[in-house]
């Protein structure tokens, strides 16, 4: 662990030190502290760091506040509901049960989308079903949604919303505590143990040399620690650079996500719970999603995936495109933006599954590997690791056992293993190899596994992402010139931005009519959508590694494929870094495409501990 030499930090002793708060340490934090207020239980649950007292539990959050989680979800809740057997959606802020869902297939409408020959067949295919009245706007509701898809009796939320509601419970109950603006820079590692946590230094610079103002870091001593930080999180990171990964598991499939809230226009027919899952449309590669709430709110976004074979990957833009396209456009005309978001997601599933414990420590959430990559659910995915770890630690305290690797094994990883959550996961392992082969061949992939149970998968290895991304001569080869492309160069330079815009309209996509309301710059997102809030003292937490490795890079994907346009051209080839605009995405660490040598395949960009972010508990 990184440390600065003969700093003196304060220390604390807590039993149970839980980084990041979202569904799995909701979960957890749930499940322990009803326990916590459980007579019979309260003998078993008293402190060791601080006797006489309860258990001491602490969660720290890196946001501002609890509620600042970026996501709109659709999941079927299972592991939910049986935490909440008597839950009421209507009590959760834009919470609604699912009351209608279809699966729509976009069609190009403006003959900009890179549509190989299979594809182009299958717009001719549609075309067919457009003639028999079940398609219009260019568009087709596909008549079944595969089961393994479909969210009967799930729900629609938003993360932000549901978050701020469990952590309402959770600090009414005063058996836990929860301290957000609170990063945590690293796991305390000794001997091979995690034993703690290290909270991030204050007072310091952008490269985190000391000021006049400097606070070392405190270092919180536990028993038990327990990583929740997501899949960019530095806790999870940082465990993962020491120990490695399992033999065979790799972390090489991601997307980010990119979403607005918005208030759809007077007279929208949609009810709330309706749910529309959208394929092939702005490229073939890219979901769109659209669920909506009650009052009149909708939360509409795309997934930008690795596998997507583009050297720029501009996610904002291809949001609005898919906004516009005449299928999406019927509903939304009108409207207002409320928020707006993006976040990574880890998409390896269980392929990408860390150690789940060691001594000292235990893995929960995303970041654990529990994101099921054929239903495309993760949010109950990773409430119920959080359920199941909290179940494994109240028997632990109960038999007072100590919280070693082989202890968690048997009371966290077996419930897990032996959980409908292992199984799904199983199913799903290889469900989404056929995408390295292309959009077709992925669709195909991703039926046969839900099918089959996943016996029966297109297989193929699965890339790195740098290794998706061609030369941008490559890319528009027959599309647009090299000479073009060298002046677009020069001018992106000479402005100091992105290429993303110019590459997109002289390859034939229209310029976004910008209205004021619902289609704003990609800057006046950041100002209306959401306040980026980044407290001074803090370093920067993007970071480039090698400043040499950056001046020789070719194709600058991290700037292209920025959320909050944070990272621009720098001087002399190495990109410039804004935290004050930096959404904390964490697109950047899985885009980068200059390879470092390591054993996780990781980048030249590291995303370590950050104040701050995007601030909107709508999303």
């Amino acid at each position: 662990m990184d440390e600065m030499i003969g700093v003196e930090r304060q220390s604390m002793e807590v039993d149970i030190a839980c980084v990041g708060f979202g569904p799995a340490a909701g979960g957890f934090l749930t499940t322990l502290s009803r326990a916590l207020q459980d007579p019979e239980l309260q003998p078993f649950m008293m402190s060791k760091a601080m006797p006489g007292l309860p258990l001491q539990v602490v969660c720290y959050e890196r946001a501002d506040d609890i509620g600042f989680g970026v996501s709109g979800v659709v999941t079927r809740a299972r592991g939910i509901r049986e935490s909440f057997p008597d839950l009421d959606p209507s009590q959760i802020p834009m919470a609604h049960p699912v009351t209608r869902e279809r699966l729509v297939y976009l069609k190009d409408p403006i003959g900009a989308s890179r549509r190989p020959p299979g594809v182009k067949g299958l717009d001719l295919l549609t075309s067919s079903l457009k003639l028999l009245g079940k398609g219009r706007d260019h568009a087709v509701e596909l008549p079944y949604i595969p089961d393994f898809i479909e969210k009967k009796d799930g729900l629609v939320l938003s993360i932000g919303s549901f978050n701020a509601w469990v952590g309402q419970q959770l600090m009414a109950s005063g058996t836990v505590q929860l301290w957000p603006s609170t990063p945590v820079a690293a796991p305390i590692i000794e001997n091979d143990a995690v034993v703690g946590v290290r909270h991030a230094d204050q007072g310091v610079d952008a490269r985190g040399a000391p000021g006049p103002g400097y606070m070392p870091g405190m270092d919180v001593r536990a028993a038990l620690t327990v990583a929740a930080d997501g899949p960019v999180g530095p806790v999870g990171w940082k465990i993962d650079e020491h120990f490695g990964l399992p033999e065979g598991h790799h972390q090489r499939d991601w997307a980010v996500g990119m979403k607005m809230v918005v208030d759809l226009p007077d007279g929208c027919p949609l009810e709330p719970g309706t749910v529309f899952h959208t394929i092939g449309y702005p490229e073939p590669e890219i979901f769109g999603f659209f669920y909506v709430y009650p009052d009149g709110v909708a939360s509409l976004g795309v997934f930008i995936p690795s596998w997507f074979e583009s050297p720029v990957r501009a996610s904002y833009r291809y949001l609005q495109h898919w906004m516009r396209h005449p299928f999406v456009w019927h509903y939304v005309d009108g409207g207002r933006m409320r928020s707006w978001g993006a976040k990574t997601l880890a998409e390896s599933g269980r392929r990408g599954e860390p150690w789940l414990v060691g001594d000292g420590y235990a893995r929960i959430g995303e970041g654990s590997g529990s994101t099921n990559v054929l239903t495309g659910s993760g949010v109950d995915e990773a409430w119920t690791t959080g359920v199941q770890l909290a179940e494994g630690v109240i028997d632990l305290l109960k038999q007072d056992r100590p919280f070693t690797r082989e202890n968690l094994e048997k009371a966290y990883v077996e419930r897990r293993r032996g959980s409908w959550l292992e199984q799904e996961l199983r199913v799903a392992e290889k469900a989404r190899d056929g995408f390295q082969k292309g959009f077709l061949p992925g669709m195909l992939g991703m039926g046969l596994a839900g099918i089959s149970r996943g016996k029966i998968t297109i297989s193929g290895g699965v890339k790195q992402p740098q290794e998706h991304v061609p030369s941008l001569e490559e890319y528009y080869e027959g599309t647009l010139a090299p000479a073009e492309i060298v002046r677009i160069r020069q001018a992106s330079a000479a402005s100091g931005t992105a290429l993303h815009d110019a590459l997109m309209e002289a390859a034939g996509w229209p310029k976004i009519p910008y209205d004021g309301k619902l289609l704003v710059s990609h800057q006046d997102a950041l100002l209306m959508g959401g306040k980026v809030q980044a407290p001074p003292g803090y370093p920067d937490h993007v970071v480039f590694i090698y400043p040499s490795v950056c001046e020789a890079c070719d194709n600058k994907l991290c700037i292209e494929v920025c959320s909050g346009e944070a990272i621009t051209p720098g001087a002399n080839g190495v990109p410039e870094f804004d935290r004050e605009k930096c959404v904390h995405c964490g697109a950047c660490i899985w885009n980068c495409t200059q390879p470092v040598d390591g054993g996780l395949e990781r980048g030249n960009i590291e995303f370590r501990a950050g104040a701050g972010g995007l601030h909107s508990a709508e999303n």
